[in-house]
């Protein structure tokens, strides 16, 4: 086989001792004592990212303004991988890494419905079930489930109590695939394997406190990841099957840990984190750690290989795993490409003056063809006039006033250093975090809330693109930025409660492969913390508040013993993915107040307190009437989030820059 990036090769001593050596396992006779080369061609938190991500790299020190991925240009690169194992007799496996759902202006007018057309275009063999996946209801995402033409796979859930998933078909454990050489059939009978092909399977895994990250689970019980995946796996080697794959979506870093408290999986194709494995620094981008990492398994002599493609169907991953007569894993690499018009500008702006020359193109073109992890792609031109046709005309319509005007592109990166940022992050989340202050500090609003903020709080994960250069409207805000339809809420708490919370989320954020999404941003506040112990602990050196304005900051020491007003959205408040400090100050009475517009008209909702249910999640109890974003009895609109942004941009940012002080500050270990 032909891999791009040299194979990590174990030696015949640690071979026949590998990953599937399980001393419970039974061989199946009925399958061949043959060497077996798989090919995973693999994608994860795609995010409804149907169209290109405008973006950039650089040629030596030229940076060069282009668009990333977008599905017609993954369907490309997936169909010549699988042309290509065709040609070879190749067996080949696609799968998606979970989050499909959410992210776009596609999903928001659509939901699940489109997300279920395209992707039943693509050629997937399997899908993790993602978080996002429950960001709607179970009746949605039953019929999304049902409608698609793979299965969704999670092997540490129970369905059985909820009404909407309880008797849905698709939705799998785990599947089982026969190959012999390109072709390969479903099997369903695991007590009769097909004699004479190799067998492998896929199983899921999805985060065991999905109550307290996803919105709307229903009666959906998680179970825990650790003891669902090792029970599963002994299971499928009870039947015979010794190649074992694990799709999740649970991180990269909780990946990593559960190869190491896990017998006898071959590989994990993963998601959650949005991390691009591999070293992107010949494109002037991060170094995001090793694609195809072996990790040991407790026993001391299985090993597993742990991959993951990053974010928004920029790039896809191949991977190419060899399996001895044994069916012990013998080696393991490839890479993530990320996927690249051949349409390049000199400025953010992508105006006619600066495209490049066609000598230009051909020198970048060049370029790109001596680098395994760039390539220029065409989209499929199918796949992309189905999206013109029939989706993209009412996107288009929906995206409202101009509200700014952006001079160069601004760039989100959740974790400050990532993605070839400074110590301070990202540039987009402290302006949503200003707008929010800002508007939670308005007469008007403080009218109707009767609580006057004092700085708030951004989860970096709530933040869904970068801004781009050119003209910013209304609906790049509440369709694309914010999406989620998060209401503001304004939350009485003491200075020592946010310092816990900071202390929280930035630690658990530093180790390698994290999920940083519950990493904080300020609004009108900022702070520094300084790693101490790499990749596991540090120091929270000083959390400041900004007493003076938005314009001229005057910085005074946030105070232990004092109660500040902060602003933030409802998910965040309520504690949710990591944010725990808020949950545990509200459990016996809260004094937050939540806002959205019914009937035009803006109105506030006091919590009285936050409690549990069976299922671990989160329960806001209200002081009168709850406010239900459902109801639909009134005209209730609960983006206040996002309307916070933009009204905050419309007024004061009309050309919109970087906030012109650093709210976070993470000195790293080099």
């Amino acid at each position: 086989m032909n891999f791009s990036k040299p194979l990590i090769v174990l030696s015949i001593g640690l071979a026949l001792a590998g990953c599937n050596s399980d001393s419970n396992s039974t061989t199946d006779k009925t399958q061949p004592a043959a060497p077996f080369d798989l090919t995973i061609a693999h994608v994860n938190d795609t995010h409804s990212s149907f169209d290109a991500v405008k973006s950039s790299f650089k040629v030596a020190k030229t940076t060069v303004y282009n668009e990333f991925g977008g599905h017609p240009r993954l369907l490309t690169k997936a169909n010549a991988y699988k042309e290509e194992a065709k040609t070879n007799d190749d067996s080949i496996l696609f799968l998606h890494g979970g989050d499909a759902w959410q992210g776009s202006a596609y999903f928001k007018l659509n939901e699940g419905k489109m997300n279920a057309d395209i992707l039943s275009q693509m050629g997937l063999d399997a899908m993790a079930l993602g978080n996002h996946e429950f960001d709607l209801d179970n009746e949605k995402l039953n019929s999304f489930i049902g409608s698609i033409n793979f299965p969704v796979l999670a092997a540490n859930i129970d369905t059985s109590k909820d009404a909407d998933l309880k008797d849905q078909t698709n939705l799998k454990p785990y599947v089982v695939y026969a190959f012999n050489g390109n072709e390969k059939e479903l099997v369903t009978d695991l007590d009769n394997l097909p004699e004479g092909k190799q067998i492998a399977a896929i199983f899921g895994l999805v985060l065991d406190d999905m109550p307290n990250i996803a919105p709307n689970t229903g009666d959906v019980e998680f179970k825990d990841m650790v003891e669902s995946a090792q029970s599963t796996v002994d299971m499928l080697k009870t039947k015979g099957i010794n190649k074992v794959i694990a799709v999740t979506h649970i991180g990269n870093a909780v990946d990593l840990d559960v190869a190491s408290k896990v017998n006898g999986i071959d590989l994990i194709v993963g998601g959650h984190s949005h991390t691009l494995l591999g070293d992107f620094t010949n494109l002037g981008l991060s170094n995001n750690g090793t694609y195809a990492k072996m990790v040991t398994n407790p026993d001391g002599k299985g090993l597993t290989c742990v991959v993951q493609a990053g974010e928004y169907a920029q790039a896809i991953g191949k991977t190419e795993v060899s399996f001895d007569a044994e069916g012990e894993i013998t080696r393991c690499g490839g890479n993530n490409t990320l996927l690249t018009n051949d349409e390049f500008y000199d400025d953010a702006a992508r105006d006619t003056g600066s495209k490049f020359t066609d000598q230009e193109t051909a020198s970048v073109v060049s370029f790109i063809e001596g680098q395994d992890n760039i390539a220029v792609t065409e989209e499929e031109a199918k796949l992309r006039a189905h999206i013109n046709t029939k989706y993209k005309p009412a996107v288009d319509a929906a995206y409202g006033n101009v509200i700014a005007t952006v001079p160069n592109e601004l760039n989100h990166e959740r974790r400050p250093g990532d993605g070839g940022t400074d110590a301070h992050g990202s540039d987009v989340a402290p302006i949503i975090a200003a707008g929010q202050y800002y508007w939670a500090a308005t007469p008007e609003v403080v009218a109707v809330s009767g609580l006057k903020a004092d700085f708030s709080l951004v989860g970096a994960g709530g933040v869904r693109t970068n801004i781009p250069a050119g003209e910013y409207r209304e609906g790049n805000v509440s369709l694309e930025l914010l999406p989620f339809a998060n209401f503001i809420s304004v939350l009485p708490v003491k200075g020592s409660v946010v310092k816990q919370l900071l202390e929280d989320t930035i630690t658990a954020t530093l180790p390698e492969g994290a999920h940083a999404g519950k990493f904080p941003y300020g609004g009108n506040l900022r702070y520094t913390f300084t790693e101490t112990v790499a990749n596991t602990s540090g120091t929270l050196n000083s959390v400041e508040v900004n007493t003076g304005t938005l314009e001229a900051p005057n910085w005074a020491l946030l105070e232990d013993s004092t109660t500040y007003n902060v602003s933030m959205n409802s998910y965040n408040a309520s504690g949710n993915d990591g944010w725990t400090a808020l949950y545990d100050a509200q459990t016996s009475d809260s004094g937050r107040v939540d806002l959205a517009f019914v009937d035009g008209k803006l109105t506030a909702f006091p919590v009285s307190h936050l409690e549990k249910d069976g299922n671990d999640k989160t329960i806001v109890k209200y002081e009168g009437e709850d406010l239900d974003c459902k109801d639909e009895t009134k005209d209730i609109v609960c983006n206040t989030d996002a309307q916070a942004v933009i009204d905050y941009i419309a007024a004061e940012q009309q050309t919109l820059t970087p906030i012109s002080y650093e709210t976070v500050t993470l000195n790293r270990i080099e």
